[in-house]
């Protein structure tokens, strides 16, 4: 498996999932999980992966998920600050 490093390097983005599932006992009820792992935005493979593991092994059905992903190496950003010498 690549380190972090290298995924980074390949186009991953650290990846959050806000998953929202329903209590098996207590459908009224709403219960939630956070997942995170590097992913590639805008299909997430990793996390459809887990999603589907999710809808075939967990008994919670899912109700939904909200993803955030913020890359981590990106180009950098820069800003022109003026710099005026006072005597």
């Amino acid at each position: 498996m690549a380190s972090a490093l290298e995924r980074q390097l390949a186009g991953y983005s650290l990846t959050t999932a806000e998953i929202f599932y329903r209590l098996p006992d207590h459908p009224g009820i709403l219960q939630t999980y956070v997942w995170q792992d590097y992913d590639q935005a805008p299909d997430f493979p990793v996390l459809e992966r887990f999603l589907a593991f999710w809808r075939r092994e967990i008994e919670g059905p899912l109700h939904s998920v909200n993803v955030c992903c913020r890359r981590l190496i990106a180009p950098g950003r820069y800003r022109t600050i003026r710099y005026e010498h006072f005597h």
